[in-house]
């Protein structure tokens, strides 16, 4: 096998054995030919299924090797004789399990018992092709004894008791019948698989496929309408396709399928072997399922995060991407780079880089790179001796970041060195490189220009997709950013830009789904909204790190509350003044029958008071 076939098959070859292992209720006979039933040829079938998975394809040939007391085809020397199964030669037989715990290679001279002499096979088989399956069969057994001799020599074992069989291992006649043998088979010229890639190497603007990586949720919805509201904006090249994973509960409910071109994946957030919860783990494994079900043509993929807004084309040969040298931007907290976690998980820590978000790679490099990715991403997680934040960089030290050590890890296991670009990306907030041209905004962490601040992770459980006109805060006007200091200028500028690009993108979503017509917006919810973010925020901050997930949950359930649906708004408008006008006009009648009625006791006292005075007068 060629390196890289092997250094694509490898990890496979490893997760096909596990998972074929793993499935018991297919162990039985008649599925695996197996005869035992017990699952005992599960890397034989790993090693099948892992070279269907990444193409390869084998020239078959049953002239290299030969089980001893199988008949050879006429004309056919074998190279390689595999005494996996029981033989024999007449009344002599071998088979290797009876030998398991036999500590023969340590006992000075000790041999297997000797098979028959060739002169006594001769003897045996009239038939010339059968003869020459029981010649290979002894000269087995005496290979593996001439080897033990040499063994026990080599250890200073005393000389071996002549006999007449020692004898014959050390004639002229044994070694004439065990000389080397040569191929004479048809041979098949090597082709590297670089060899395609290279050959398109000249094309001016090879052909480019974006993929990015999602779950079933209005939380990752809002991120695929902002990220593919951007990528018609930025012009890039090529397709785009959304890795959506999902269990299948989660996609009978799902509603957001027209959101992005799609590829439907089996959600990883619960591992199906080791049950640990760990989201993530969806990336590489959503990329590495793409890559084995679809087909196709792109010599170039970017993989981007769904928090992400595009501001222009991302290109290989603008960065200079290569078979070999995938090009991505520096993720500098990525401390285990230079430490002791690289050195476990990676037998090539000096190639360890620090890098992640902006992916652009080969698709060659992808191929070899996906699996040990989704594999070096399991290694990692499953680490949890060393979670801790000195190693990792994980604030949390939960081994939340496993996934891009992972990454980091598998580029290092096959030498990927990247193009690093820090002119790339940028996180809102961050104070933007002189002259840069930032092609990518990436929303993970909260930021703000003076009272308004955005944190997706406010945002997690709001259905701002499906309610029509729902939107986020709006920034401030950009009008209104008067800093003489230039480079606060400039980030909060870019901060206004991204937040702005997601209530755009939203806009147009609700506008594209014939949402009714929106007149006026009162201010009232979206103040509300915005200082139940704000108070949300600062609890946060004073609160403990465990803390952090239960808080965004009743901040956000908060937030969503303050939603209502806009084709309503009218209606409950309209009824609300007709009830103030309503309370107002019977208020006032009230008022003027509650004075009518004390006016009138009012006259008829006095009318009494003065007939009373008028007859005691009289009297």
């Amino acid at each position: 096998m060629h390196i890289d076939d092997l250094r694509a098959l490898a990890p496979l070859w490893l997760s096909k054995t596990e998972e074929v292992r793993q499935d018991k209720s297919h162990w039985s006979t008649n599925i695996t030919g197996d005869i035992y039933g017990m699952g005992w040829i599960s890397e034989m079938y790993g090693y099948a299924f892992g070279a269907a998975e990444v193409g390869l394809r084998h020239k078959i040939n049953d002239d290299i090797m030969i089980y001893p007391g199988y008949t050879p085809r006429p004309g056919i020397e074998p190279l390689i004789l595999h005494y996996g199964l029981p033989f024999n030669v007449g009344n002599w037989s071998f088979s290797k399990l009876e030998h398991h715990d036999d500590g023969i290679v340590y006992d000075c001279n000790r041999l297997f018992p000797p098979p028959p002499f060739p002169r006594e096979v001769e003897m045996m088989e009239p038939d010339p092709n059968v003869k020459r399956g029981l010649f290979l069969s002894i000269e087995c057994i005496n290979t593996l004894n001439e080897g033990l001799l040499l063994h026990h020599a080599s250890v200073g074992c005393p000389k071996a008791q002549w006999s007449k069989y020692l004898s014959f291992l050390k004639s002229r006649r044994f070694s004439e019948l065990t000389k080397p043998k040569y191929w004479t088979g048809e041979i098949v010229e090597s082709t590297m698989i670089q060899h395609v890639a290279l050959s398109k190497a000249n094309r001016e603007n090879p052909k480019i496929h974006t993929l990015f990586s999602t779950e079933c949720s209005s939380y990752f919805d809002w991120q695929t309408v902002g990220l593919m509201h951007s990528f018609r904006l930025s012009r890039q090249h090529g397709n785009i396709t959304r890795l959506l994973s999902c269990t299948d509960e989660d996609l009978k409910n799902y509603k957001g399928h027209d959101l992005a071109p799609t590829h439907y994946v089996p959600s990883m957030n619960r591992h199906p072997l080791t049950g640990d919860w760990y989201p993530a783990i969806n990336k590489p494994a959503a990329v590495l399922h793409w890559l084995n079900h679809v087909q196709t043509d792109a010599e170039f993929i970017v993989i981007l995060d769904a928090d992400m807004i595009m501001r222009g084309p991302i290109t290989p040969w603008e960065y200079g991407a290569k078979l070999g040298h995938p090009v991505s931007t520096p993720y500098e907290y990525l401390v285990g780079c230079d430490n002791i976690l690289a050195k476990i998980h990676t037998r090539n820590p000096s190639a360890c880089e620090k890098v992640g978000g902006v992916i652009i790679m080969h698709i060659e490099d992808l191929r070899r790179f996906a699996m040990l990715w989704l594999h070096k991403s399991e290694e990692v997680r499953a680490d949890k001796a060393h979670y801790a934040t000195n190693i990792t960089g994980d604030i949390y030290a939960s081994g939340w970041i496993s996934e891009m050590y992972g990454y980091s890890f598998a580029a290092a296991e096959i030498n990927l060195r990247h193009i690093i670009r820090k002119d790339i990306m940028i996180y809102p907030g961050y104070v933007p490189l002189p002259g840069a041209k930032y092609k990518v905004f990436h929303y993970g962490l909260r930021f703000g220009v003076g009272n308004w601040s955005f944190d997706k992770a406010d945002w997690r459980n709001a259905d701002v997709v499906n309610t029509c006109w729902a939107k986020f805060p709006e920034p401030p006007d950009p009008s209104t950013i008067m800093q003489e200091d230039l480079e606060a200028r400039e980030r909060d500028l870019l901060s206004i830009e991204c937040g702005r690009a997601l209530n755009k993108a939203l806009y147009l979503h609700h506008k594209r789904r014939n949402c009714p017509r929106l007149d006026t917006i009162h201010s009232t919810s979206s103040n509300k909204v915005e200082r139940i973010v704000r108070e949300s925020s600062r609890s946060r901050n004073r609160g403990k790190p465990e803390s952090m997930d239960s808080a965004r949950e009743k901040t956000v359930e908060r937030v969503a509350a303050t939603i209502p649906p806009v084709h309503k708004s009218r209606r409950l408008a309209r009824s609300s003044r007709m009830w103030i006008i309503a309370v107002w006009a019977l208020s006032i009648i009230v008022f003027l029958l509650v004075i009518s009625i004390f006016f009138t006791d009012r006259r008829r006292s006095a009318s009494r008071s003065r007939v009373s005075r008028s007859m005691k007068a009289h009297v």
